[in-house]
């Protein structure tokens, strides 16, 4: 395993058990409104918090990209933090969530974990080297058309997202596939791609940590990840597709009318 990947496990073994021991206390925790139905606890932040310590005291002159912290440093290096993806699950004693730590070096991802401490189940890959999970080689599913095909999304919540555009989206895809799950954590959606779990996933309005360790699961474990325009500026846009190989294609043809750029200056 490469020392980075390394470092990003261990740092995210230490989030994720500070994580566990608290999630049989959550009516204890003190809970902050960012905006309406986006919400911060206190395991959010020690958790970070318990990260960067880690990442900062193996690689001290590396930057930081973290959900409640924001940017600090400059580098070439960057890393990129979740500490707890799927908050809500979280706090309703859902067990469905996850920590999500990437490493971008020249703005591109090179080394990603996403670890599940409810399941233990730890994901992880490095750029070329194909993704894992709890060190066994994992490969997108060889679901070939959406005939059958099971896929996992994200349902807008926040005021600023368009529902209608979505819904759209979501009435291209009834029909011929098996069923469309909503598991609440984008983080780990993307690495049930990489599993083969679900056969493909789309959502809209994510940001860089949501997403960043996921995609490069998913790529590493033989997928293809795309944003609504067949472009790879998801973690810019914040919109995201990933697929096996054969069906991100008519994913995309079915999403794009509803959620790309075009459709959206309707």
């Amino acid at each position: 395993m490469h020392p980075f990947l390394n470092t990003a496990v261990k740092a995210a073994r230490i989030a994720g058990s500070f994580i566990q021991r608290h999630a049989d206390r959550l009516d204890t925790l003190t809970v902050e409104k960012k905006q309406r139905n986006d919400f911060v606890s206190e395991v959010d932040r020690q958790a970070e918090d318990s990260i960067i310590r880690t990442l900062r005291k193996a690689y001290p002159s590396h930057a930081i990209l973290a959900e409640e912290s924001g940017h600090s440093g400059d580098g070439e290096y960057q890393w990129i933090i979740d500490p707890l993806d799927g908050t809500t699950n979280y706090l309703h004693g859902i067990p469905h969530y996850a920590v999500s730590i990437a490493l971008r070096y020249r703005n591109r991802i090179e080394h990603a974990v996403v670890y599940d401490p409810a399941k233990d189940e730890m994901f992880s890959a490095s750029r070329g080297a194909g993704a894992t999970l709890n060190n066994r080689r994992i490969r997108v599913s060889s679901c070939k058309t959406l005939e059958g095909a099971l896929l996992g999304t994200g349902i807008p919540f926040r005021e600023d997202q368009d529902i209608d555009s979505y819904m759209g989206s979501l009435r291209a895809f009834l029909g011929p596939i098996a069923g469309i799950r909503r598991p609440g954590s984008a983080a780990l959606d993307l690495a049930y791609v990489a599993a083969g779990r679900f056969d493909g996933y789309w959502e809209a309005g994510l940001h860089p940590w949501d997403i960043a360790a996921g995609v490069l699961l998913v790529r590493e474990a033989g997928g293809l990840v795309t944003d609504f325009e067949a472009d790879d500026h998801y973690l810019d846009s914040g919109n995201v597709i990933a697929a096996s190989p054969k069906l991100l294609k008519p994913m995309l043809a079915a999403v794009h009318p509803h959620l790309g750029k075009a459709a959206q200056k309707k």
